[in-house]
């Protein structure tokens, strides 16, 4: 499978039933994964944003969306679901537009069954909004159903299949906006677990003061920039340190390295998000459900969101979390985490459609 892309090995009769659809919907970026017209897999990610315009020649409204978007008008594209949900009904109205833009652009249609992934928050306003987004899309006449995005995540990383639907397990949605966790009982949510302390998006807001330091004041970068150092450069394995060059205002150009700023917030990340499932969320679901614990601990902890893409996380999460429970545990993750929601939604959707 690649991004924007077919997976030339999956294949999919759709004379059979509905088209099977997975979607996250996310804070910084919405992935959809699908059959196209040939029934060949076809998964498209794109930055969770638009903007408008008016058409020069008839005066109606245009609307761009993802990476054109924030390329040919960063100065009032709109991220709706920085929260990670339409908050109110603006948002709902923005991201409902967006959606609708993104499904029309890539020729999906109404018959389709539809899963979506949605994040473990405490935001029953959130959650109607994000369902009436989906809702009311041109996609989903034949089903539209949610499933948390962690146990979406969960099941491309246990195989083929869905076989996390029939295991006992725990997992860590390690994205931008919050640290998720759950135990997962042939499906049943337990214990979830939901800290907005930890998150991709305070990585970024620190690696962008790191890096201010780390130069002695001689540069200042914006979060989108510090957001791809971390995706292009982090890596717990084999970091190297790299150059870059910005533009002085008075003219000419400054070129730097970074050596520390954005491993050492990393490094603090991930000490935080050991401390917040070890001994908030495990605490938590070993108090609540002993025997579930015991099983989950028993099988491989899934890593799931883009924290989890970083080279070398997943290990070293492993280690230090062995670390703390002074007990040995396994973590593993999908080939690619950022897709992995909306993979699994989609296996969902194709057996419902089924």
């Amino acid at each position: 499978m690649a991004e924007d892309g077919t997976d030339e090995d999956a294949s999919f009769d759709d004379s059979k039933g509905p088209t099977p659809v997975g979607v996250k919907l996310g804070s910084t970026r919405t992935i959809l994964q699908f059959y196209d017209d040939d029934g060949e897999l076809e998964t498209v990610r794109t930055l969770t944003c638009l903007a408008t315009y008016e058409d020069a020649i008839t005066g109606e409204e245009r609307v761009l969306y993802g990476e054109q978007a924030a390329q040919e008008y960063p100065d009032r594209v709109e991220y709706m679901l920085r929260s990670g949900l339409p908050e109110d009904d603006e948002g709902a109205e923005l991201a409902k537009k967006f959606f609708t833009e993104l499904v029309n652009a890539n020729g999906l249609d109404g018959d389709s069954a539809v899963v979506y992934a949605i994040p473990t928050i405490d935001n029953e306003p959130g959650l109607r909004n994000l369902n009436r987004v989906i809702e009311e899309s041109p996609v989903g006449d034949a089903l539209v159903r949610s499933f948390p995005e962690s146990l979406c995540g969960a099941i491309p990383a246990f195989g083929d299949d869905l076989e996390a639907i029939d295991s006992v397990f725990a997992a860590v949605n390690m994205g931008s906006t919050n640290l998720e966790a759950s135990a997962y009982r042939h499906g049943e949510q337990l214990s979830p677990f939901v800290s907005g302390a930890v998150t991709g998006n305070e990585v970024d807001r620190r690696i962008a003061n790191a890096v201010e330091e780390e130069t002695q004041g001689r540069v200042n970068i914006d979060l989108t920039t510090a957001r791809e150092y971390k995706e292009e450069h982090a890596d717990f394995d084999a970091f190297e340190p790299f150059t870059d060059v910005i533009q002085q205002p008075g003219g000419g150009s400054h070129e730097f390295t970074i050596e520390r700023s954005v491993m050492e917030p990393l490094d603090d990340y991930l000490d935080d998000a050991v401390d917040e499932v070890a001994n908030n969320f495990l605490s938590t679901l070993a108090n609540d459900h002993m025997k579930p614990y015991q099983l989950a601990l028993s099988k491989p902890i899934v890593l799931t969101g883009g924290m989890a893409c970083i080279p070398g996380i997943v290990d070293e999460f492993q280690a230090r979390l062995s670390a703390e429970l002074n007990r040995d545990v396994e973590c593993i993750s999908a080939d690619r985490p950022d897709l992995a929601p909306a993979e699994g939604a989609r296996r969902i959707a194709e057996r419902l459609a089924k």
